[in-house]
Order: structure tokens, then sequence, then C-alpha cells
């Protein structure tokens, strides 16, 4: 009697679908290493967006801004492609 079971089968042709990754990028190591969250801005980002998405409240933004005084002097004109410490 012949197997039942079959083997995928993959298709060189295919493309891995990407369609639900966001913009912007972020790294994270976990707390106590010395190292910290850095978020990288894309277009259309604001600090309550980016504080909605990371610390799931957008009225944090004071926390990046606070974090990153050293390059930001307006909270509302940060620039893509500046990266951000997310404290």
């Amino acid at each position: 009697m012949a197997d039942s079971k079959k083997t995928p089968q993959t298709n060189r042709d295919s493309k891995p679908d990407f369609s639900n990754v966001r913009s912007g990028s972020s790294s994270t190591a976990p707390p106590g290493l010395g190292a910290e969250t850095t978020y990288v801005v894309s277009k259309g980002d604001t600090l309550s967006k980016i504080a909605e998405r990371h610390y799931g409240d957008a009225g944090e933004w004071r926390k990046i801004f606070d974090a990153n005084r050293d390059q930001i002097q307006d909270p509302d004109l940060i620039h893509p492609g500046q990266t951000l410490r997310l404290p």
C-alpha cells in the first residue's frame, strides 16, 4: 500500500512575505547587560507613536524626549534615520 504522507512542495521562485513588517526598527537586550534599546525613526513617526508602540502608552513620549535631549531640541521635530535611545 502506498504511503499517504505527502512531502510539502517548495517553489524555488517563491519569496518570503514581509507584508506584515512594520516601519522603523529597534534592538533590545536583556536589562543589566549594559546594552540599551534603540529605535530608528521612520517617516511619519512621532515620539507619541513610538511611545505607544514600545511602552503601550502614547503619553510616555517624554521619556524618549528626555533620554535624547542631546539630539532633540523640539519634541515635534524628529527626522527619519535618527537613532533614538529608549529607556
